[in-house]
């Protein structure tokens, strides 16, 4: 049995992204994300100016006189939403959590998806491979994903990313649209560069304002939600605060740095600001380096 709570948060994330879908994304979605290949659709006779290479030289030989294969670009893809659903996502000082906010936005690319006719499937990890439901077609089939990261309820468990891509890399065997959904505090970058050859890989990370400023609150215990590690500071030291924003800095120039390298498209989305914008911003980069 879905709680109440559940189903009323289903149906208002259902509302507002495919509102948002039916008025803003899809265009943009189908212009970025067209199909990883070409189907055969027929024989035609050759014309002046077709390509010499598309020529069947086996119909030629039997007819005497040159025809060419005519291909039709596949529509259909695959897209995946990796979604990290690790206890560091239960977490949240703004708008929302950002479970909350990896869960709306794996929902907007899911509903975009089905319309575009694609196959939609869900991995949810934490140290383990929480969940693994096979891409399919269709609204009820979105919704039970979107139900899915929502219901899901953590331990205090790590973030093992590793696991995951090791996983995808295994069960994904044609290439595939990859929405990877984490705050990213563990990565491995071989097996980042592994998944980003063999499928089309977008990183969305996941933030929270409070991990990059402390406010001056005094003193207070902080705990590690992955390890339940508890650690007693003094917010109100100007020195203390200046330390947490230069680690984080360095560690997200650090992240940044990696997804350059490996060539993989990267969005920093924060629970203290709207996602929409950010996201239309990565597909037209996308729509503009493919021209």
């Amino acid at each position: 049995m879905i709680p109440k709570e559940i189903l009323k948060k289903i149906r208002q994330i259902e509302l507002r992204t495919l509102r948002l879908v039916n008025e803003t994304l899809a265009g943009q979605y189908h212009s970025v994300f067209k199909g990883q290949g070409m189907n055969f659709e027929e024989v035609r006779e050759y014309q002046p100016g077709d390509e010499v290479r598309a020529i069947d030289w086996n119909v030629t030989a039997r007819m005497g006189h040159p025809y060419i294969k005519k291909f039709m670009a596949e529509r259909e893809m695959t897209v995946l939403l990796m979604v990290d659903g690790s206890a560091s996502l239960r977490f949240g000082t703004a708008l929302e959590w950002k479970s909350e906010l990896a869960a709306e936005v794996a929902a907007v690319l899911g509903f975009s998806a089905i319309r575009n006719n694609d196959k939609v499937g869900l991995c949810l990890f934490s140290d383990r491979i929480e969940s693994f439901v096979r891409p399919q077609k269709g609204r009820t089939h979105t919704l039970r994903l979107i139900r899915d990261i929502l219901e899901f309820s953590p331990e205090p468990r790590a973030t093992r990313l590793d696991e995951a891509l090791a996983y995808v890399n295994r069960v994904l065997k044609r290439k595939a649209v990859v929405f990877l959904l984490s705050d990213f505090y563990q990565w491995d970058e071989r097996l980042l560069a592994v998944t980003g050859r063999r499928h089309d890989l977008i990183a969305l990370q996941i933030k929270d304002p409070r991990e990059e400023t402390l406010p001056n609150a005094g003193l207070v215990e902080m705990v590690d939600a992955e390890t339940g590690a508890r650690i007693l500071i003094d917010t109100a030291s100007a020195d203390v605060r200046r330390r947490f924003q230069v680690e984080d800095l360095a560690r997200q120039r650090e992240l940044d740095s990696v997804f350059r390298r490996l060539g993989i498209d990267h969005l920093v989305l924060k629970t203290d600001h709207s996602f929409v914008q950010p996201l239309m911003g990565l597909f037209e980069r996308r729509v503009k380096r493919f021209r």
